[in-house]
């Protein structure tokens, strides 16, 4: 594998954090579903990609140089 990606990208990263908070939400008594665990990583993975895009647009108003 030689692409790249932040971590923050990673479905896998993702769906491994949510199913771990559904384990700690099981123990405290709450129920999540394989279909709502499924969608809240859908929804993490488009808000991080939001949120990529936003701190690039940032990034480019902040910057000192321009670009050529």
């Amino acid at each position: 594998m030689e692409d790249t990606k932040a971590w923050y990208r990673s479905r896998t990263v993702w769906g491994a954090l949510v199913a771990i908070v559904a384990s700690c939400a099981n123990i405290a008594g709450m129920e999540i579903s394989g279909a709502e665990q499924a969608e809240l990583v859908e929804t993490i993975a488009a808000l991080a990609a939001a949120a990529g895009g936003l701190v690039a647009i940032i990034g480019r108003v902040r910057a000192r140089r321009t670009l050529r």
